[in-house]
């Protein structure tokens, strides 16, 4: 996993509420086990048509939405099922953070586990972020602060132990091994 910092990006948004993991990775694409690919069938059934070919009016296949890393949506984004492929699919397309007023707690889970920053903020600051597509933000994680182009600084919650993970590019299963030599010294010192 690679640290996370500081992102600073320009925004893509897509103005819908309860988008569901199976928008943003459809079933059909669960069969593997690995994150890379992906980013290609995110959003799949919004992104392209029925013959294949990518949907122009949809906002990721747009050219302002190149190199876009941080997503805005509306409302309960990732509600419905628990899959982890919904964070990788986001990732393996290039965002590292979703902004929304509401996060679905799985989902909200699942994406600090795999590197990807679900932010939560308040209705002014969403309604701003959606009426301002293409707005250039800029992300700090290590004082949790979301700062619009117009100046205004927003904090916004994050549990100390996954910004700990954020920031050092670990897994909860990372972190546990970068604690191997406490636990050996104290198994080392433990009388059985």
């Amino acid at each position: 996993m690679e640290p996370l910092k500081r992102i600073q990006s320009t925004t893509v948004v897509i103005n819908s509420s309860n988008i569901d993991t199976d928008q943003i990775i459809p079933a059909r694409f669960l069969t593997t086990t690995t994150k890379e690919g992906l980013g290609r069938q995110l959003f799949a059934d919004w992104r392209y048509l029925a013959d294949g070919s990518p949907n122009p009016d949809f906002v990721l296949n747009q050219p302002q939405a190149a190199g876009c890393q941080v997503l805005v949506a509306g409302r309960n984004f990732g509600c419905g099922s628990s899959r982890e492929h919904a964070p990788w699919a986001l990732l393996d397309f290039g965002l590292r953070a979703v902004v929304s007023t509401e996060i679905a707690d799985i989902f909200r889970g699942n994406s600090l586990k795999n590197g990807f920053l679900p932010i939560v903020v308040d209705e002014a600051t969403s309604r701003w972020l959606l009426e301002h597509p293409g707005a250039e933000v800029h992300i700090d994680l290590t004082t949790s602060t979301l700062t619009l182009p117009t100046g205004t600084a927003i904090t916004f919650p994050l549990e100390a132990f996954a910004r700990h993970c954020l920031l050092n590019g670990i897994d909860e299963l990372g972190y546990l091994e970068s604690k191997i030599p406490d636990i050996q010294r104290y198994e080392a010192a433990r009388v059985y």
